[in-house]
């Protein structure tokens, strides 16, 4: 059956938006109609090759749908049913897996080399992040589904397959946030806006927002930041002014860039964690000398997918939804069709871009 989906013909390329054929779901599998997917930075990073993914191939993982069929064997989800795309499914054997840290999965992206579909043409394509949800339509492992929970609108649980799965996992399970700490927050994109707001449901006391766009302060503001600051080379130092010349309990870093994560870094108090969730490229060197890592004893650690197990997470966040704590919509700056993602990758690349969601 064909489907029209945006496609990635080699790194570096633009998207193409055409028709592909998409074959009925086998043993194992699920097809989705999509509603909605995020345009997701890490989307980017992987067309222009900063996170490698065999081409061509249709990107996107970050969607939400109805079940349209299922394989032989899928007994969790049934034709009609509202799901959310699961991008990185734990295999619950690997050794990360067997310690509990199935964001660590050593197999979750097994599925990124399988062929999926076809171009017109007959080339065949991979499902970028497994999931392929810059398409009309997806045929994906049955793992890479998830039942959406209850009073979650479709559209909207789109964004809960990453972003907000990343930004709330950062604050809950990464950095640990504990009520009354105070939090700094690098870069006000869709995962800084979803870190804003966890932090508020963590119950932190002060939550400063960071970012080079001064039109951003009123999307932090909403999502909770209680401070915004311009990102500039005083920016520690602006930070440590607002907390008694402490430096803030937590510093979570957005962007994935060497710059924002010596800032945040150093805006983080002595004894204080700085947690990175950005994907920057190898070229972004970040560099310590040893004696403030001693002097400083602050933690500094990445977090991968928000150190999250999204079949347990999924439902919070989805009760956080459903009694006004997280708004789903306060992440969205866009929303376009499938025809106005070039445009938005576009964006992105000139620095212009907010969060974008498709609509099918």
């Amino acid at each position: 059956m064909a489907v029209r989906a945006a496609v990635l013909p080699a790194i570096g390329a633009p998207l193409e938006i055409t028709g592909i054929e998409l074959p009925d779901p086998g043993p194992g599998q699920v097809r989705v109609r999509l509603a909605a997917a995020g345009v997701c930075h890490s989307d980017l990073s992987l067309s222009n090759g900063t996170m490698r993914v065999p081409v061509p191939a249709v990107l996107g993982h970050e969607g939400a749908g109805t079940v349209v069929a299922v394989g032989e064997g899928v007994s969790h989800v049934s034709p009609g049913a509202p799901v959310v795309l699961n991008w990185a499914p734990a295999c619950g054997s690997c050794h990360a897996c067997t310690l509990g840290e199935v964001w660590l999965c050593a197999n979750a992206m097994n599925g990124a080399a399988d062929v999926y579909a076809r171009t017109a043409d007959g080339t065949p394509l991979h499902p970028g992040l497994n999931v392929a949800a810059f398409a009309e339509e997806t045929v994906v492992a049955a793992s890479c589904v998830l039942p959406l929970p209850e009073g979650v609108p479709l559209t909207d649980a789109a964004l809960l397959g990453c972003a907000v799965l990343t930004g709330y996992g950062a604050v809950h399970h990464a950095a640990k946030v504990r009520e009354g700490e105070t939090v700094a927050v690098f870069g006000v994109g869709g995962v800084g806006l979803a870190t804003l707001q966890s932090a508020r449901i963590a119950g932190a006391s002060r939550i400063i927002a960071v970012d080079v766009s001064p039109g951003k302060e009123e999307l932090a503001r909403a999502a909770g930041a209680t401070d915004y600051v311009l990102a500039s080379d005083t920016t520690p130092r602006e930070i440590r002014a607002l907390t008694g010349k402490q430096g803030v309990d937590v510093s979570v870093e957005c962007a994935g860039r060497a710059v924002s994560i010596r800032a945040a870094w150093d805006s983080t108090r002595r004894g204080g964690r700085t947690t990175v969730v950005g994907i920057g490229g190898k070229e972004e060197q970040v560099t310590f000398n040893a004696l403030e890592i001693f002097h400083w004893g602050r933690t500094l650690s990445g977090c991968v997918y928000g150190n999250t197990d999204p079949a347990r997470d999924l439902p919070v966040l989805a009760e956080h939804v459903r009694q006004g704590r997280l708004d789903l919509s306060a992440l969205v700056t866009e929303r376009i069709g499938l025809e106005g993602i070039p445009a938005a990758f576009e964006n992105m690349l000139a620095g212009k871009g907010g969060r974008a969601l498709v609509l099918f």
